[in-house]
């Protein structure tokens, strides 16, 4: 089975939400349908914040992957964050992440990224192994930290 990547649009909100809900429970992310929809829905409409990728074949997918967009002036311009990386869990292990990782890398570098990042579980060293091997290094002295807002924007 192929890890061919294609973007994607509004008209495949239907194949990726289950996906994203199945993502969402799996790690523990507390996210009701809404949410997960007003989340995705501009991705999937061109915001230039970021994109949906589909994982394997257009109609019938096996993941996605999230990627969002920032300015770094640390890296020269354009940078990138993996939101949710998800492979189903029957098709796990066939190197299907790390097919759709090399793939994304030169899209990603056509499109001018400089710099990408992910966030890794410290518990899941199979992650950080895949992770590695698409040349994802852990930077020594920083972590991720995040605040989250208190409300959504408009309520």
């Amino acid at each position: 089975m192929s890890a061919a990547l294609h973007l994607a649009g509004a008209n495949d909100l239907a194949a990726l939400e289950p996906m994203v809900a199945a993502y969402h429970d799996e790690e523990g992310i507390s996210s009701e349908l809404e949410h997960r929809q007003a989340a995705i829905a501009p991705l999937l409409d061109g915001s230039p914040h970021g994109c949906v990728y589909l994982i394997g074949p257009r109609r019938a997918p096996v993941g996605y992957m999230v990627v969002t967009f920032g300015w770094s002036v640390e890296f020269g311009g354009l940078d990138g964050f993996i939101d949710e990386l998800y492979i189903r869990p029957g098709v796990r292990g066939r190197g299907m992440a790390s097919e759709a990782l090399h793939a994304l890398l030169p899209l990603l570098d056509e499109a001018g990224v400089r710099a990408l990042h992910l966030e890794a579980s410290v518990d899941r060293p199979r992650l950080e192994r895949l992770y590695a091997r698409a040349g994802f290094k852990m930077r020594r002295g920083y972590h991720l930290m995040s605040r989250v807002a208190r409300r959504a924007p408009g309520k």
